[in-house]
């Protein structure tokens, strides 16, 4: 059973989320295939239909979650210094070819949003940068292209 590292806030999440299916959800489906069943005739009842399916998605929601969080490790990012890239630093990236400065932060997979700026620690930006201080220059292949980027900054905490 391998470990999966995420931040603080990764962690908080997703127990955040699995209190929530246990404590609401979870009861909200039991009710409703209650009342669908009162309803009469189940093989053609949309309705306990729909909602047999969504408490499948949840018990199977939990349970991921609950092993995701009985393999977590998490990693404190707040003590983490140095300029070298590991998990959980924020990384501002310049782009060679268009001076555009971009700023990814490494995180767990589950945590990973690109909008936000958080890419999974599993990504091929995150694989290049890993190991690399600032001044590197990297090349990123992408399903997009490839880019070269000089590592402007490296710093670590939120």
């Amino acid at each position: 059973m391998s470990k999966i590292p995420m931040t603080r806030e990764g962690f908080d999440k997703l127990q955040v989320e699995l209190k929530q299916l246990r404590a609401i959800e979870r009861p909200a489906v039991i009710q409703a295939i209650a009342d669908a069943r009162a309803l009469g005739d189940l093989s053609e009842n949309a309705e306990y239909q729909y909602a047999r399916e969504k408490q499948s998605f949840i018990e199977g929601r939990i349970a991921e979650i609950e092993d995701k969080l009985s393999r977590a490790e998490v990693i404190d990012t707040m003590n983490l210094l140095g300029n070298e890239i590991k998990f959980g630093a924020t990384v501002h990236l310049a782009n060679l070819d268009t001076d555009e400065e971009v700023q990814y932060r490494i995180v767990g997979v589950d945590e990973a949003n690109l909008e936000e700026g958080l890419i999974s620690v599993a990504s091929p930006v995150a694989r290049v940068l890993i190991g690399k201080t600032v001044g590197d220059t990297v090349d990123v292949r992408t399903p997009g292209g490839g880019k070269a980027y000089e590592i402007v900054s490296v710093h670590y905490g939120m």
